[in-house]
């Protein structure tokens, strides 16, 4: 990666789609806030020369000092939240698009549970060459091969202070294998990065994870190394639907069910197909284009 897609403000793409999974910031808007597409008027997101992931093997990285000791519910609910996503209606939410070889985004996935580094913590929000060294690190430590379809999420028990993003993912190699990755900081008491679930299912931190982790895997299935799928303004599937999620009067707090029964309130993903047919639900813009797969 060049030194400007290893900045902060720049953590997506070089010179591509995506932007970092912005706070709500009063308004629900999040990064890549919906637009309204190019001379054409459409918001619909195109391929741009690259592939897609056809499937995901994820892997969670916890990294911080405190995971040592952590007896809360991340750890277990995060591997139980990717486990159920494969397969379930919100992966299908994001099966629409094909990448340049044809290939096409499928539901199926597979989780390889969770890695900990606990020997150290970080101090500030991260460079993408960070987060990638860490990603080799841990997986070489831990005697993993690099998968070309890997997903490595690495969750750091860093708070997210003055940052004015929630979550990012990018990509990188391990070993001279193509990998993909995403960062987040912990949300514990982060009203900046909550989707306020009432459902108390789980807690209000794992509850935070969970969203953005459907917004950043939903993207990396999508647009895997920059040159995948987005809009004319750089948002990604994720970042057109972003803080939104698919509520009404009767059902404020609508959750999405996985494929192993249990349920999570995640943000919808961008559907072109939707959106042209006009079916799902709105976005921030009021574009009906979201999918959440309830």
């Amino acid at each position: 990666m060049n030194s400007s897609a290893d900045d902060a403000a720049n953590l997506e793409a070089q010179g591509a789609g995506g932007q970092p999974d912005n706070a709500m910031l009063g308004i629900h808007y999040a990064k890549g806030q919906a637009r309204s597409g190019g001379s054409s008027g459409s918001p619909d997101m195109t391929l741009h020369g690259g592939d897609i992931m056809t499937t995901a093997d994820t892997t969670a990285i916890f990294w911080g000092t405190s995971w040592a000791s952590y007896t809360g519910d991340k750890i277990t609910g995060l591997d139980t939240w990717y486990s159920g996503f494969n397969g379930s209606n919100y992966a299908k939410a994001s099966d629409e698009y094909k990448g340049v070889s044809g290939d096409q985004v499928g539901a199926a996935t597979t989780h390889h549970g969770h890695l900990l580094d606990t020997a150290s913590s970080l101090g500030h929000a991260p460079r993408t060459s960070t987060i990638n060294a860490e990603v080799c690190s841990v997986l070489a430590a831990n005697g993993v091969t690099p998968s070309p379809s890997g997903y490595y999420a690495v969750y750091t028990d860093l708070p997210r202070g003055h940052a004015g993003y929630c979550a990012w993912h990018s990509w990188g190699t391990c070993a001279g294998v193509n990998v993909q990755f995403a960062f987040f900081f912990d949300l514990d008491g982060d009203n900046g990065c909550d989707p306020v679930d009432t459902s108390g299912n789980h807690s209000q931190g794992l509850a935070a994870l969970a969203n953005v982790s459907g917004h950043e895997l939903s993207e990396a299935r999508t647009d895997p190394r920059g040159a995948g799928w987005f809009d004319s303004g750089g948002a990604e599937n994720g970042d057109k639907c972003a803080w939104t999620f698919d509520a009404t009067k009767a059902n404020p707090n609508p959750l999405v069910t996985f494929s192993d029964g249990t349920q999570w309130k995640i943000q919808g993903e961008w559907s072109n197909a939707a959106f042209n047919s006009s079916s799902g639900y709105p976005n921030s813009s009021g574009q009906l284009g979201c999918l959440s797969g309830t």
